[in-house]
């Protein structure tokens, strides 16, 4: 059975895979800021402290076959650093690449590594979803770090030998979810009403259980080696209808005003939320086909079954 080092396994990624590997029979370790007591005694944590000060010729990686690299400096809704993009590169571009070259060097084979569809950019454009090609670095400091990473990562496959796979997912929601998509179940929970009845946009997103399920597929397909895939449930919805569906699975009724989209992108504008308004209004849509035609890999949930999941999940806590 295959060694698997993971990184992140104490977040809301991280955690679902580390569960998924166990159930699997892996031999798993965990590379963890700190001991955590969350983690089950089946998992060797491995104390390494602050990702970004890795330091070098790391015991750890000593007879893993694979690293699933998860932990990363997430995307800040309020960032306070005046240098966002050196504070995403020292974790999300020198760290990774560090790690990911001192794998190489202790023979790991496969190197999985969690990227972000913010590589692809920001929106896209009516039946025009993004692929794993890109024409153009991303804007946003998030992505580029993103974006680097990959490239580095790519370059050293190149040079080593050892075959790295990067997943970049849209929008995961599923038990545990924070940020924006836990704030919206907060509202349709409480029947806020919110003036999004009427938005025409398409967004693709992915369920924890998709994406988890996916990960694990790339540990041993011999034909992920070396590729990036978009990785999304395949059924696109409208913020509309998202909110719709995430009532239902509350068994609560959305309270959902058809308000013109134009008027609120302008007072969006006038308070400095343009970003805000983007994530609500416009589409982003990924074409995950490489996934299933390259891997045969196919969903293992629809999203009403997920978000019924995650709403018991959510209403549990909430008690």
């Amino acid at each position: 059975m295959k060694k698997i080092l993971i990184t992140g396994a104490t977040g809301f990624i991280g955690k679902a895979v580390l569960q998924e590997l166990l159930k699997q029979k892996f031999n798993v370790s965990a590379a963890v800021r700190k001991l955590s007591p969350a983690l089950p005694d089946a998992v060797t944590q491995v104390e390494i402290g602050d990702l970004s000060a890795l330091p070098e010729n790391i015991s750890i990686l000593q007879n893993i076959d694979v690293v699933i690299h998860i932990a990363a400096r997430a995307h800040i809704m309020h960032e306070t650093q005046s240098n966002p993009l050196t504070e995403f590169r020292k974790v999300n571009t020198t760290a990774t690449l560090n790690l990911a070259r001192q794998a190489a060097e202790a023979g790991v084979k496969r190197f999985i590594f969690i990227s972000s569809i913010k590589v692809n950019g920001e929106k896209t454009q009516p039946g025009n979803p993004f692929k794993a090609e890109i024409t153009m670095p991303p804007s946003d400091a998030y992505g580029l770090s993103k974006f680097e990473a990959e490239h580095g990562l790519m370059s050293l496959a190149q040079n080593t030998g050892m075959e790295v796979v990067i997943i970049r997912p849209p929008l995961v929601y599923g038990p545990g979810v924070k940020a924006n998509f836990l704030s919206m179940l907060k509202w349709v929970d409480k029947g806020v009403p919110l003036p999004l009845g009427a938005v025409y946009n398409q967004r693709s997103l992915v369920a924890l259980d998709n994406l988890v399920n996916f990960i694990c597929h790339c540990i041993n397909h011999p034909k992920a080696s070396n590729e990036v895939f978009l990785i999304a449930d395949g059924d696109d919805v409208s913020t509309t209808q998202l909110l719709q569906k995430v009532a239902q699975a509350l068994g609560k009724k959305a309270v959902l005003l058809p308000l013109p989209t134009g008027l609120m992108r302008f007072a969006a504008s006038l308070i400095g939320k343009q970003s805000i308004a983007s994530r609500l209004f416009d589409s982003l849509q990924v074409d995950s086909s490489k996934a299933r035609d390259l891997l045969g890999w196919q969903p293992v949930i629809n999203m009403d079954e997920q978000l019924k999941i995650l709403a018991r999940f959510y209403k549990n806590c909430r008690l």
